[in-house]
């Protein structure tokens, strides 16, 4: 859900920011390079969040497929061994 909302909310700045570009491009060109830079931010920024998102969902998901794995092998009369320190 939280992966979808960064989406949609990336999408929508990249529609604002490119509006506003088409529209300052006809009024000032030193604004235009202004907003290019802060897109490039916005967009690496984004970007880095992303990777934060997906790998936090990777790991949520390795952890539930561990816990599931232990529990079968419980039913099994298995174990993982963990040594204790």
């Amino acid at each position: 859900m939280g992966f979808k909302k960064t989406i949609d909310r990336w999408q929508n700045s990249r529609t604002k920011c490119l509006w506003q570009m088409t529209l300052s491009q006809r009024r000032n060109p030193y604004a235009v390079l202004k907003m290019q830079e802060i897109m490039e931010q916005e967009l690496a920024l984004s970007n880095k969040e992303l990777l934060r998102v997906r790998q936090a969902a990777l790991h949520q998901l390795f952890e539930k497929e561990y816990q599931q794995y232990q529990q079968e092998l419980r039913q099994m009369g298995k174990a993982f061994y963990v040594e204790r320190m």
